[in-house]
Formats: structure tokens, sequence, C-alpha cells
């Protein structure tokens, strides 16, 4: 499975971005999706996941009702949409799947990864 996300970039504090991930994979909507991040001097952390179906989402307590996680398996994509950012929000975001098992925050849960992309929140 290779992941690759998208959409990062500079905005300002209370804007919106919307990251997307594109997966080359025949059986996408056998995986859960998640969105991790990591902060400058910090460890990678969660930030949301889907599950196969999408029905079910699943958030970090701190983007909880800003930010949005949603999947589109006819297109093999995951996408992750941030309102209301904030200045510690700034990290770079990956995407992560995994083939076993249900939701889960944890990093090590998840078999494979994208490369990440940078969003830069600006007070």
């Amino acid at each position: 499975v290779q992941l690759q996300a998208s959409g990062g970039g500079l905005v300002q504090a209370g804007g919106s971005l919307r990251l997307s991930c594109a997966a080359s994979v025949s059986t996408f909507n056998n995986y859960v999706l998640g969105w991790f991040r990591q902060r400058p001097g910090k460890e990678r952390e969660f930030v949301a996941a889907i599950d196969w179906s999408g029905r079910h989402t699943y958030y970090a307590d701190s983007v909880k009702g800003r930010f949005t996680i949603s999947r589109d398996n006819a297109k093999n994509a995951v996408y992750l949409q941030m309102d209301s950012l904030k200045p510690e929000d700034t990290a770079v975001y990956y995407c992560a799947s995994k083939s076993i098992g249900g939701i889960s925050r944890t990093v090590y849960d998840y078999d494979y990864w994208g490369q990440g992309t940078l969003v830069t929140v600006s007070s």
C-alpha cells in the first residue's frame, strides 16, 4: 500500500485547509484510515480515524468539532477537513492505514504511512 498525502500549506489562525490522501491499493475499502500529526519537538499523535464504511469516525479531543475525516472508496482517497485552525495545529500531518481490526488511535497499529504534508498556522 502506498499513501500520498497532499494539501498542506500556510494558513492564518481561524482559517481552513483540506488534506487529501490517495492510496494505491486494490482493496482500499478493507482498510481503516487515520490521520496523525507530529508537532515540532513532539511525538507523533493521533488526530482522526475512519472505518472502512465511512460511518464510524473517531477524533482526538484537541480537534473534535473542528476537523472532519471522510473517505471516498471509489477514489481510493481519505480527506481531513480542518476548520478553525489554531497555531497549535502546526505540524506535519500523516495519513496511515491498517488492515486488521477496528478503528485505533495507536500509532503502532497502523501498517502503512504516507510521507507527510506540512501545515503551518500563523497567529
